[in-house]
């Protein structure tokens, strides 16, 4: 299994901005996408913005297209989330995840089958 860990969070204000990082243990050519996903205070967890490591493209929410960028350097095995306009309600704790393993619960988001696995995320909080 890939293991993730997820860095960069922080309190800033409305209009203000982050960079996530999600360092990975490991790319393999069997890593097929890697995801930022979300949960806010009492709410489901949703997906953010997905990558598809083989080719780059990208995959976003409405709730955060023109505003997040998710990309990619290999050379680090870490996958970055900068997020610009931060809104209050993209007040949350992100996680990253990767490609599901076999007989292990996955989540769909983009085109892609994400390992329900949870890390420790990184929490981000953004003020009036």
């Amino acid at each position: 299994q890939v293991q993730l860990v997820e860095s960069g969070g922080g309190s800033v204000q409305t209009g203000g901005s982050l960079r996530l990082s999600c360092a990975a243990s490991e790319y393999t050519f069997s890593t097929k996408c890697i995801a930022w996903f979300r949960q806010a205070p009492g709410m489901g967890r949703e997906g953010v913005a997905a990558i598809y490591t083989g080719r780059g493209s990208t995959y976003y929410a409405d709730s955060v297209k023109g505003r997040f960028t998710i990309s990619q350097d290999n050379a680090k095995n870490t996958v970055y989330l900068q997020m610009n306009r931060l809104e209050p309600e993209d007040t949350a704790r992100y996680y990253c995840a990767t490609d599901r393993e076999p007989a292990y619960v996955g989540t769909i988001f983009g085109s892609c089958d994400f390992d329900e696995r949870w890390g420790q995320g990184t929490l981000v909080a953004v003020s009036e």
